[in-house]
């Protein structure tokens, strides 16, 4: 919960991996007179505060051609909880100048990297744009997750005769690890545990990222210090030795036996002195980690509810004092933290309809009270189309409900849950956005919801605005102590809270504030989404077949006779709509089978 303040969030951000992206285009226009044109692509990525521009790389030159495939690829490192901005511009190389504007446009396109790595099999196709009243071709971009970032290695090391520190007894030795930097800096990776009173100690296998340990780079050196412990925090040096990631995993098979040498003692030239004892190698086992992309590009949907807080706490909308006011200048908090969590989440799910909910409201005609109803006022379909259709349906429904109250956030947790409960295969996940402005009433009913849900696929992102203490929502967040209730304690933390007022810039920059809640609210989503598939045992689906173009369509019979010709329908958009209605039917289906059981199931909107 500390302060941000106008420090950037982004500049010590990890990335999640690096994904490789491929580029290809089909019916480039041709800007050349006696040939066809010699395209280049040029990358650009957008900064998150000042909104630039900036130029990433460019693939090479390929001649005379309207196709082409690039063979220079774009690296990028991957943040699931930023919005990645890309831009691909192609020109006509005319000349050996680097200067572009020397060069014939040939079009652009525009996309995030989520866009990219949540597109069917990981490839995103889109029209160029640029040159008005000019077709100006297609640009395709795949992308593949760089596999040497996602292993892991499991090291046990043993010493032996190693030299006694200890006066009264023997060493307490233990190791460091240090990565090697390009600036011949190390850095601390690894420490093992200490085992105490001994020189030949054996230290427990521990397990290690390769991009930790050597940053993927196998050559990179690996220096390992030996020390022994002291209870005032002065421990012994006894020496060192260097490796690196290859030497060690070409161990798999036998043991790997290092000196451990102190420079000092070597130093004095002591004609005795061989070294300070021996480090063995016992074991080193490989092991490639499932990562969150491979379940993307096996075909995993991200499907994301949010709902909003309609409690009188909030003040008249039609108030500048009020949270829910509708500037014409400016969104609103409630805007902004939908807008900045949806606008990431929305890549990961293909058909990009959004259920959107409201609690704590008087619905009209006859002013009941309502914790779960539709923004869009209906019930039996509360999806919204992407997450412009969300934010009409939420001022809609500002200007139709009357704000009331208690605060309750259990029945849209349970909402949410029914559909989850229905879908345990990792064919799907949901998220849960919720955003409130203050007290829950109903806490323990809550904390039962949670600790169901939290054996589901499922997450839940609270998102506090205004001014209020947000003690309860706190509490809710597992990541202090995990969530309990009436004795049963949550499987596993799947809530994420945080207050928006810690995250807004203070020279009101709303897309840096955006940029900065949305990192810090869907930074644990990808780890969340991984407990649950391996809890569960669940692999990534297969991935899908390689693309390849469909020949154009035959004449149809009957227009043939009326020479005409059956308009082609885009392979990919069939595939995407007959993928989401089997989504769909799937989860009535289960529902309803469920429902012919014993089974209690609560009230769907279906």
């Amino acid at each position: 919960m500390a302060y941000i303040g106008d420090a950037d969030p982004f500049t010590a951000a990890i990335p999640a991996t690096k994904v490789e992206l491929t580029v290809s285009c089909r019916n480039l226009l041709d800007r050349d007179t006696f040939s066809k044109s010699d395209p280049i692509c040029v990358l650009y990525t957008q900064g998150i505060a000042n909104r630039e521009w900036k130029e990433f790389g460019r693939t090479e030159v390929i001649d005379n051609t309207l196709n082409p495939d690039f063979v220079r690829k774009f690296i990028l490192d991957y943040f699931f909880e930023e919005r990645q901005n890309l831009r691909f511009d192609l020109y006509d190389l005319d000349c050996k100048s680097d200067n572009l504007s020397k060069h014939d446009f040939l079009g652009q396109a525009f996309c995030t990297l989520g866009e990219i790595v949540g597109s069917l099999g990981s490839r995103l196709e889109k029209p160029l744009i640029g040159i008005p009243g000019k077709k100006c071709g297609t640009i395709i971009v795949r992308a593949e997750e760089l596999s040497n970032c996602r292993e892991s290695v499991m090291l046990q090391f043993c010493g032996n005769k190693l030299d006694k520190k200890d006066f009264f007894g023997k060493s307490d030795p233990f190791l460091v690890f240090y990565r090697s930097n390009e600036d011949g800096s190390y850095t601390i990776c690894h420490k093992t545990e200490v085992v105490k009173n001994t020189l030949d100690p054996v230290w427990q296998a521990f397990k290690i990222p390769v991009r930790a340990l050597c940053n993927g780079d196998y050559d990179r050196s690996i220096k390992v210090e030996v020390y022994d412990w002291d209870r005032d925090g002065g421990h012994d040096f006894i020496g060192e030795f260097s490796t690196s990631y290859r030497e060690m995993s070409r161990s798999q098979s036998q043991f790997h036996i290092y000196e451990v040498l102190n420079p000092k003692k070597k130093g004095k030239k002591k004609k005795k002195y061989l070294n300070s004892g021996t480090v063995t190698l016992l074991s080193c086992l490989v092991d490639t980690e499932l990562s969150f992309l491979d379940y993307i590009r096996g075909g995993t949907q991200i499907n994301f509810t949010v709902a909003i807080d309609f409690t009188a706490s909030n003040g008249n909308p039609s108030q500048p004092t009020s949270l829910h006011y509708m500037s014409p200048y400016q969104l609103n908090d409630y805007a902004m933290a939908l807008r900045a969590v949806g606008e990431i989440i929305q890549d990961y799910d293909s058909d990009k309809m959004f259920p959107a909910l409201g609690f704590g409201a008087k619905l009209p005609p006859d002013g009941r009270v309502s914790h779960e109803f539709a923004l869009n006022g209906n019930p039996q379909n509360p999806y919204c189309n992407g997450i412009e259709g969300v934010m009409e349906a939420y001022y809609q429904s500002l200007k139709s409900v009357r704000l009331y109250g208690p605060t309750h956030f259990s029945p849209v947790i349970n909402h949410v849950a029914r559909y989850a409960s229905a879908v345990t295969d990792g064919s799907q996940y949901f998220i849960l956005l919720i955003i409130s402005d203050g007290v829950i009433t109903d806490m323990a009913q809550t904390k039962e919801s949670i600790v169901n849900a939290a054996s589901l696929p499922m997450s839940i992102i609270i998102v506090g605005v205004g001014p209020a203490e947000f003690d309860e929502m706190i509490e809710l967040d597992g990541d202090e102590e995990r969530i309990s209730s009436q004795g049963r304690f949550a499987e596993r933390d799947i809530v994420q809270f945080v207050p928006f007022r810690d995250y807004i810039d203070r020279r009101g920059n709303h897309i840096l504030s955006m940029a900065r809640l949305a990192k810090e609210v869907l930074a644990e989503i990808p780890d969340q989404f991984l407990s649950y598939m391996r809890t569960r045992g669940i692999k990534p689906g297969p991935l899908p077949p390689p693309y390849t173009p469909c020949p154009p369509p035959a004449i149809h019979p009957l227009l043939a006779r009326r020479g005409g010709n059956r308009p082609a329908e885009p392979v990919q958009t069939l595939h995407l709509i007959c993928g989401v209605t089997q989504t769909y039917s799937s989860i009535k289906a289960q529902l309803a089978k469920m429902e012919n059981s014993n089974v209690t199931v609560p009230r769907t909107i279906f």
